[in-house]
């Protein structure tokens, strides 16, 4: 019996989601609320499956994840390395902990004014808001990592004669990608986050947050809940895609 219930056991994820659309078409059958402001899940998906095959919401989609992809890929090839050379120096990692803890405290919209100064009204102006913010939730994870890579094989390294190159290289590198993979999808839910947010505020006539934004100010929910269904499906899509990534280059994570 045990082992004939854990072959269901892959699709268990789909039991919460089953749960919530449940709860969703009882809310709407029943109007517990106004079907004008909750539309009913066919209603939902339909305009979702209509905007994303050749309509207008599977080119905001698409919009969203070039910006999301390019500011992720930005804050990686900047924080990476940098992570690596502070994580590599605790005296240097500790006298700049303040700056890197205060921006990574600051709340990303709040660069906003900052960086429409410096780009302008543009993809540049949310691609560099959202690398900024992925930037540092990523350099921190990586130097964490690379401080906390375990003692006993750096030294093991050294004892063999390993120069400083290769303990870096051949240990310290492999032993933080499990807390630089952390940091990635961190990072890149971040970056969606924002992207998401600046599409909506900042002059954009495309992507998945104009797309809300725009269908709010129209009070065409259908297509609002569809956006708002194709960002999540976007950010959880991204993360398992990290995940997936995670588990395939660091299959020794955790012994």
């Amino acid at each position: 019996m045990t082992l004939t219930l854990r072959k269901f056991d892959p699709l268990l994820p789909l039991v919460g989601v089953a749960v919530l659309v449940a709860v969703w078409w009882v809310a709407t059958a029943a109007k517990w609320v106004d079907p004008v402001l909750l539309p009913s899940p066919a209603t939902t998906f339909e305009a979702f499956w209509k905007g994303m095959d050749g309509g207008r919401l599977g080119f905001d989609f698409m919009k969203t994840v070039y910006r999301t992809v390019m500011a992720t890929m930005i804050a990686a090839v900047i924080a990476i390395p940098l992570g690596i050379i502070l994580g590599s120096s605790e005296r240097l990692y500790r006298s700049l902990e303040f700056v890197i803890d205060f921006f990574r405290s600051t709340p990303a919209s709040a660069m906003f004014p900052l960086f429409l100064v410096l780009f302008g009204v543009g993809d540049e102006t949310k691609i560099s808001v959202a690398a900024f913010g992925a930037i540092l939730v990523i350099l921190f994870n990586v130097a964490y990592g690379v401080m906390n890579a375990r003692k006993t094989r750096l030294l093991a390294a050294k004892v063999m004669g390993a120069s400083p190159l290769r303990v870096l290289i051949d240990v310290t590198l492999l032993e933080s990608l499990p807390q630089t993979f952390v940091g990635l999808r961190n990072g890149v839910s971040l970056a969606l986050v924002i992207i998401v947010v600046a599409e909506m505020f900042i002059g954009s006539q495309d992507g998945l947050g104009h797309s809300v934004f725009e269908a709010q100010q129209l009070f065409d929910m259908p297509r609002m809940y569809a956006a708002i269904f194709a960002a999540g499906a976007l950010g959880y899509a991204l993360n398992l895609l990290f995940l997936l990534m995670e588990r395939s280059f660091v299959h020794w994570g955790g012994k």
